[in-house]
């Protein structure tokens, strides 16, 4: 072979041709790097190390004939050189493993080394989500992180909870307590998680929370950042997978995409762009109206990515997503049974539409960033649920209507030692529009509905400075002006006079979330950690049956203790262990009133203590050994009237009993733990490579133990959950570039109850269930070319 002296995006075109490999780099600044020549007889891992020799750069074989190039060290890369990606790999059994690269924790808007990031983070690498693994969504993420639960009514209709600051099992005008994120643009408000399937995505990082400085309000339990691929300004990609589904006493099912990028001007301008759609076969059959596999769900989705490098090291990038999920009829059985049978009145199908688009603008001065988003976002939600009565068929359909515009930009300085800064200013406005009607569809009547806006104006600041080589710093802090303002909708007109001095309200709030973190390193291997940090979500108006009613923002101030060994990467060992107290005041949550309404009000206070411990080991090349145990006790500690009123042994009304005061009501400890989230988690896996000649071989597996939880507050939620095991394997074998697969999920065929709801209006008798799905069994393949 003969590769002349050129940039490495060159070298690898060249490089690939002559040895039919197929190499890739990611970073644009790392393609004009300059290599050196190659010539001689060597393979093309060979090469590629003579090739990389002082560019503090290395190849990382991905799969038989692919590699991958990667930046170097945090500590060692030139300022031209941006940080390393987050990554896991895998060596090769039979392989000397390659040296160590540090994992950076993108998310915290100026690439921190994780060695020095003072908080508790899991990076799942988008190498290591096959195909199989991406149709679920959130779900591939739940699956890996101990300290993430979520609630089950359905894709695209689930809340999700982060280190046990769980509020309620319903969707109303309430922030979420997890803020989501798309690259570097707002997912959802006061919405349920659009469950984006995680196809051609880079990494996902899992930040517990609060992260109330770095992202403001809506943040209390945590941060969900995904980071798509970026379109590739000087390479030819394209991709397509599919599969086929086979549910045990269910319907099949499949899915199919593909993804393509273009360079259209080389160096200047490429395009990458995604398509996917899929089906998942329903599984429970309705007894009463005679119907087999009811559940089926179909989603189609995609996304499309433009990327202008002019020169002078700025890069624009333009973007869209849209993703439509559709499901037939709700998720859940009767407790009674097989536990995959239930008897509904009508069908209560659900919808979730979803758009974004975003225009992130970079440039780079030596350790010098400025980072400039903008995105809208725009969410509908359709849900019905069996309101029928013994003798009447009866449906409540609640609609949502969310958009969302956000707009931040930060300047962030970093240097090679980890200290640095960052600040920036925001704005966000979100209005939610949640619409009501009850009743047979010809013949319902609407119910009043409320509209809510909330506009937020931020200005915050983090900074952190290494007085030692073995200690640093970290301060911050966030000043957030929220104006709040809501409006009755649809207001019957008999309660009209009754409901007009509370149908409108508009507040304003201010707000300063203050942050502080030690980091010491002992060892090069050894952090450990201390910090706190507060988060808040602004109030709002909602609804009690026909009533209008505010509720006040809350807040949360948690304290964490830590320690973490290992720099994740290709390190033979790593164990992560944190502890945390969290203080909640004010705690949002939803409620279910007398008729079995969705309202939502301030239960009081409350305060969780919690215990995660992971760990992984790599006791042998291409073998990987990890293990994860999360623990919590969560308590209300000053129960509201609000609360004391719902669960009173008493009047069966909408407004239950408003005046009576608190002392009249007995408030059982018993039940006062927070909703959703269980007392422990635990999961094991494993994920093993072998070369079998120019083949790859790969098999992986886990089991995950969800504890026992409670599906709200009171007696009408207090209903238990949880406590099974689920399962799971696959087995792919590559060949340059092309993987067939044979994925097995739930492979004890457990039913279980992952959650304790499908609709609030019969939740009293107690009898609804969701099974996991059964036992399932896909057969994939993946091209790459």
């Amino acid at each position: 072979m003969s590769v002349p002296a050129s940039t490495l995006g060159d070298a690898i075109q060249l490089l690939g041709r002559q040895t039919g490999t197929s190499i890739g780099v990611r970073d644009v600044a790392l393609a004009r790097v300059r290599v050196r020549a190659v010539s001689g007889n060597y393979t093309a891992a060979e090469a590629l190390a003579q090739m990389l020799r002082g560019c503090r750069a290395r190849a990382r074989r991905v799969a038989a004939g692919s590699f991958l190039i990667e930046r170097g060290t945090f500590e060692d890369a030139p300022p031209a050189i941006a940080r390393p990606a987050p990554v896991r790999t895998a060596s090769i059994a039979g392989e000397a493993p390659p040296p160590p690269v540090e994992i950076v924790v993108e998310a915290t808007k100026r690439d921190t080394p994780l060695s020095l990031y003072p908080g508790a983070i899991t990076t799942v690498d988008g190498n290591d989500l096959s195909a199989g693994d991406a149709t679920l969504g959130t779900d591939a993420v739940e699956a890996r992180v101990a300290a993430l639960t979520s609630t089950h009514l359905g894709p695209g209709r689930n809340k999700l909870f982060i280190r046990g600051i769980a509020d309620s099992s319903f969707t109303g005008p309430t922030q979420a307590t997890v803020g989501q994120y798309w690259g570097d643009t707002r997912v959802t408000y006061s919405a349920p998680d659009p469950n984006i399937r995680l196809y051609d995505v880079r990494s996902v990082e899992v930040l517990e929370g609060p992260q109330g400085t770095l992202y403001g309000a809506g943040s209390l339990g945590g941060i969900i950042r995904i980071e798509p691929e970026a379109p590739q300004l000087n390479s030819v990609e394209s991709s397509a997978w599919g599969g086929i589904q086979f549910t045990q006493h269910g319907d099949p099912g499949g899915d199919l995409g593909g993804m393509i990028n273009l360079p259209i001007k080389d160096d200047t301008l490429a395009l990458r762009a995604v398509a996917y759609g899929g089906i998942d076969g329903g599984y429970i059959d309705d007894t009463r109206r005679n119907l087999d596999d009811v559940n089926r769900v179909r989603t189609v989705g995609g996304r499309a990515s433009l990327r202008y490098a002019p020169g002078n090291d700025w890069t624009i990038d333009l973007s869209g997503l849209f993703q439509s999920i559709k499901g037939d009829d709700a998720q859940y059985a009767d407790r009674d049974g097989d536990g995959l049978t239930r008897g509904s009145a009508i069908a209560q199908p659900f919808r979730n539409d979803y758009r974004m688009g975003e225009l992130v603008i970079r440039k780079q001065w030596g350790d010098m960033q400025l980072v400039s988003s903008t995105g809208l976002v725009h969410q509908y939600v359709l849900e019905t649920f069996d309101a029928s009565t013994a003798d009447t068929p009866k449906a409540f359909r609640q609609e949502s209507r969310i958009d969302m515009f956000t707009s931040e930009t930060r300047l962030v300085r970093r240097s090679e030692n980890g200290s640095g800064w960052v600040i920036g200013a925001s704005f966000l406005s979100n209005v939610a529009r949640l619409n009501r009607e009850l009743g047979v569809r010809a013949f319902a009547t609407p119910q009043t509905g409320v509209r809510n806006r909330v506009d937020e104006a931020t200005l915050y600041g983090e900074a952190t400075i290494v007085p030692r080589t073995w200690m640093s710093i970290t301060a911050g802090g966030r000043v957030t002006y929220s104006r709040l303002s809501g409006s009755a909708e649809d207001v019957p007109g008999y309660f009209a006079f009754r409901v007009e001095p509370q149908a409108s309200a508009s507040s304003d709030e201010t707000r300063f979330l203050p942050s502080v973190a030690l980091t010491f390193r002992p060892l090069d291997d050894l952090s450990i950690f201390a910090r706190y940090q507060q988060g808040f979500r602004p109030g709002g108006l909602s609804l009690n049956r026909d009533y209008i009613q505010r509720f006040k923002g809350d807040r949360v101030g948690t304290a964490e203790l830590g320690l973490r060994y290992g720099r994740g990467g290709d390190a033979p060992f790593d164990i992560a262990i944190t502890g945390a107290y969290t203080d909640w005041r004010d705690i949002q949550a939803d409620l279910i009133d007398g008729l079995g309404f969705p309202t939502t009000n301030n239960i009081g206070d409350g305060r969780i203590w919690s215990l995660g411990l992971a760990a992984r080991w790599r006791p042998l090349p291409g073998l990987q050994l990890d293990g994860a145990l999360y623990l919590n006790d969560s308590e209300v500690t000053a129960p509201s009237e609000a609360l004391i009123q719902t669960i009173a042994k008493g009047p069966q009304s909408p407004v239950f009993a408003v005046g009576t005061p608190a002392s009249a009501f007995r408030f059982d400890p018993s039940s006062s733990d927070l909703p959703n989230v269980a007392g422990a988690n635990a999961r094991l896996g494993f994920d093993y490579m072998t070369a079998l000649g120019n083949r790859e071989l790969r098999l992986r597996g886990y089991g995950r133990y969800m504890g026992e939880s409670r599906l709200g507050v009171g007696p009408i939620l207090g209903q238990r959950q949880g406590d099974y095991v689920d399962t799971g394997l696959e087995a792919s074998i590559s060949d340059h570039g092309k993987t067939l697969s044979l994925s097995l999920t739930n492979l004890l065929d457990t039913r279980g109850n992952r959650f304790a709801l499908g609709s609030p209006f019969l939740v009293r008798e107690a009898d609804q269930i969701t099974p996991l799905r059964p036992r399932t069994l896909r057969v994939g393949f993946e091209l790459n070319f």
